[in-house]
């Protein structure tokens, strides 16, 4: 099993600065960036350090990661945050998981004692709203199926068609808004019966930079999502 970490960024680099020399060799074979045309920086340490970069101009940051994801060698991706958010120590006990037969596991910021040191009201209401409503729908046993850090098999984004725009375009556009698709990949994860695993694992707050979450906007479309893949699409 090969293992490629996929980085998205927008002006990290106080956290890039931060985590990245946490990441020991040998802990995963590849190292992506996904840079979102940061001005602070960014893209520049990434440069420097040799790291692979696949910058946006103009694709928009899904798009450019799913271009990232077609030229990697790895057969399985970690999704992580450079922001402080993920605790790179935990990439090891990711991947270890993983071996065991797994179709994805995700680093739960609410199981097992785990806490998010970021989350506010509106957020940790939330993460356990969409949780909830995920595990009563699809009869799931989830503890967070919305947190980025996790690792799964690269095939699931063309067999979950989470390559295609049809599963985001209605509510980007109704909500005007661009999202990402760590819920519905939980979701048609859970849907399809596959082999599902979490880790316990703290969410620092993050390091620098400004918080880009959209809560309301967001929470709207990925509600959207939900009651559409359960109640109109197959």
């Amino acid at each position: 099993m090969k293992v490629a970490l996929l980085i998205p960024t927008l002006n990290e680099i106080d956290g890039v600065e931060s985590i990245m020399p946490r990441i020991k060799d040998g802990w995963v074979d590849e190292i992506v960036f996904i840079d979102g045309n940061s001005t602070d920086g960014t893209s520049e340490y990434v440069k420097k350090n040799n790291y692979v970069l696949f910058s946006e101009n103009g694709e928009g940051l899904r798009s450019t990661m799913l271009k990232a994801v077609d030229e990697i060698e790895s057969d399985t991706v970690i999704t992580f945050s450079p922001d402080g958010n993920c605790i790179p120590e935990l990439i090891p006990s990711l991947v270890a998981k993983m071996k065991e037969g797994y179709d994805m596991v995700i680093a739960s910021r609410y199981r097992e004692g785990a806490k998010s040191y970021d989350d506010n009201l509106v957020t940790a209401f939330g993460n356990w709203m969409f949780t909830t409503l995920v595990n009563l729908l699809y009869s799931a046993k989830y503890t967070d199926v919305m947190n980025i850090y996790r690792i799964y098999k690269k095939s699931l984004i063309k067999e979950l068609d989470m390559d295609k725009e049809i599963t985001y375009s209605t509510p980007e556009r109704l909500l005007r808004t661009g999202i990402s698709w760590e819920i519905i990949l939980s979701i048609r994860a859970a849907k399809r019966g596959l082999k599902i695993a979490e880790i316990p694992g703290d969410e620092p707050a993050r390091i620098g930079g400004e918080a880009k979450l959209k809560a309301f906007r967001w929470g709207a479309a990925y509600l959207f999502q939900l009651i559409r893949e359960k109640f109109w699409w197959s």
